[in-house]
């Protein structure tokens, strides 16, 4: 066993598993500010399908020339710089997944270059403060594709929306909440207690 390459690799898992955890909550911030902007999107599509049903032309309004098309094409605009502002939120998730596949690509190849010299019984040892290197190393895979297939998942619902299609756009709040997944989420958050000791540990 080389204590040096063990020693590195512990030194990076504890960089990964701090950029985990700082990224985690920015992501956090990301969707939090995505959700009124999906709600906004229900309330538009709301606002063009009650527009659809109303006759203006048997309305008192009926003596404002185009009102109905003036008003469609205010709200058609409104949806699409409300998906602008989503799609700049996407970004965002973007770079974060993108940051958190880094930092665990990276563990991974310095772990592979270093299987010569790490042997089973070193990689699958747990001490009082440390969990295994193995153990860590799973935990990091399973939060690395967590993010990627969110982060996939809303960026599939938001390439289906658009202006004229009232009824997805109706339900793409509750579909983006649906998405949501709390148990991930708790193992996660276990997972960065299981490593606080060890991400403390000199």
């Amino acid at each position: 066993m080389s204590k040096p390459a063990l020693m590195s690799l512990q030194q990076t898992l504890k960089k990964c598993f701090q950029g985990l955890e700082n990224n985690r909550k920015v992501w956090k911030c990301a969707l939090d500010e995505c959700t009124p902007l999906m709600e906004s999107l229900g309330n538009l599509a709301e606002q063009l399908i009650a527009l659809s049903h109303v006759q203006i032309a048997n309305t008192p309004l009926s003596s404002f020339p185009e009102l109905e098309e003036r008003l469609r094409f205010k709200l058609v605009l409104e949806v699409d710089t409300v998906l602008g502002k989503v799609n700049e939120k996407m970004s965002s998730l973007q770079s974060i997944r993108d940051a958190i596949s880094n930092h665990v690509t990276g563990v991974l190849q310095l772990y592979e270059q270093n299987t010569d010299t790490l042997d089973l019984v070193t990689v699958t040892e747990r001490s009082p403060i440390a969990p295994s290197v193995a153990d860590m190393l799973e935990w990091l895979q399973d939060a690395e594709r967590h993010y990627r297939q969110q982060f996939l998942r809303r960026k599939m619902l938001l390439q289906t929306l658009r202006a004229n299609d009232l009824s997805l756009l109706e339900s793409a709040a509750k579909k983006w909440q649906s998405m949501e997944s709390p148990s991930e989420e708790e193992h996660i958050t276990d997972t960065l207690f299981k490593v606080s000791f060890f991400m403390e540990s000199q």
